[in-house]
């Protein structure tokens, strides 16, 4: 897998937490503007996996939701699945 994938991988499984935990605090995606102060069409990116926050985005998001930014990046990937040197 080229490191490409792997970034696109990553960001999928960063996404996928991100929403889980955004559900269980907000509950809708209209309620991130307010509550994140980030607009919710960009924020819907990181939930998707096309945008690539950076750490700042990472902290401003856990601070709006309430939750320390390690829980954001705390999901399962298993990089011994993919390999990188293909």
């Amino acid at each position: 897998m080229a490191k490409e994938e792997l970034l696109k991988a990553y960001k999928k499984a960063f996404g996928e937490n991100l929403k889980k935990i955004r559900a269980e605090k907000i509950k809708t995606l209209s309620g991130v503007d307010s509550t994140t102060k980030f607009d919710s069409s960009n924020y819907h990116k990181y939930e998707i996996g096309t945008g690539n926050p950076t750490l700042e985005t990472i902290v401003s998001i856990a601070t709006g939701l309430g939750i320390h930014p390690k829980e954001l990046l705390d999901f399962d990937f298993d990089l011994k699945k993919i390999d990188i040197h293909k």
